[in-house]
């Protein structure tokens, strides 16, 4: 029962409970009413930059699941720092932010490593890896009791993405489960240009174009950090049953340091039924 601890608490969020919650329910609070036409949310997308950057972003996917209920949530993101075949995951204990630990669900992540190949316990990954770390004080003060199922990607082949995406399909069938691809956009162009790259994936994620984002991908992986993740759990969505994706928001760095010159795209979106 290891507890992974947080590797960015202090520097890319506030380290305290305190401020760390009230910063998360003012970008929540700004958001506003984000709540997609969807009947049910299957998966969200959402990016994972320093708070005060991605922050005010991802507040709104996060804001449309305060009337949703969840038992697991399977966050899906890319790993940074260590490259590997497959898809690395930490399978027991927790993972532990100011706000508290929240909790692996064990028994899913025993029956997708037995569903998936690709998966491997391997918590090494997990150490400083920030892009799941990030969606986590969103997702305590939203959805405090779920438990996580955490998987980092590391080479993101087309193999991978379609083999996790067809195992997580087969894993939640019939379990209150959220998928999250952690996921930022382009990177350090100027913000004309990080608009015309990061509007290939926003088109493809509002059509639920699996093939046609990992094509994307494919010519230019820069598109997005989180790519392959994005790709999975976007084809394990719509195996699931979801049927429409809302992009619920935009923007880029820029928006928040001033300098247009050099920015990270970010975006928001919910995909249901």
């Amino acid at each position: 029962m290891v507890t992974r601890k947080p590797a960015v608490a202090g520097s890319w969020y506030p380290g305290s409970a305190g401020a760390l919650a009230s910063a998360v329910d003012g970008y929540l609070e700004l958001a506003g009413d984000a709540e997609p036409r969807l009947g049910a949310i299957t998966a969200i997308v959402s990016p994972h930059a320093g708070l005060m950057y991605s922050g005010p972003i991802a507040a709104y996917a996060y804001r449309t699941l305060q009337t949703h209920a969840f038992d697991v949530a399977v966050l899906v993101g890319p790993s940074h720092f260590i490259p590997f075949d497959g898809v690395a995951i930490h399978r027991s204990g927790g993972f532990e932010t100011p706000l508290g630990v929240a909790a692996v669900d064990e028994e899913c992540s025993a029956a997708l490593i037995a569903a998936a190949p690709a998966v491997h316990e391997r918590p090494a990954a997990h150490l400083r890896e920030h892009s799941l770390e990030m969606q986590l004080p969103f997702l305590q003060r939203v959805a405090p009791a779920v438990r996580i199922v955490p998987l980092l990607m590391g080479r993101q082949t087309a193999e991978t993405a379609r083999a996790l995406g067809e195992a997580l399909a087969a894993v939640l069938r019939g379990r209150r489960s959220l998928l999250i691809a952690s996921t930022d956009l382009s990177h350090y162009y100027d913000a004309r240009t990080a608009v015309k790259l990061d509007a290939v994936v926003i088109d493809h994620l509002a059509r639920m174009d699996v093939d046609g984002l990992q094509q994307a991908l494919d010519v230019r992986p820069e598109h997005a950090c989180g790519g392959g993740p994005t790709v999975a759990v976007l084809a394990a969505a719509k195996r699931l049953g979801a049927r429409a994706a809302t992009i619920l928001k935009y923007g880029d760095s820029g928006d928040v340091s001033g300098d247009k010159s050099s920015v990270v795209g970010y975006v928001a979106a919910a995909i249901g039924a």
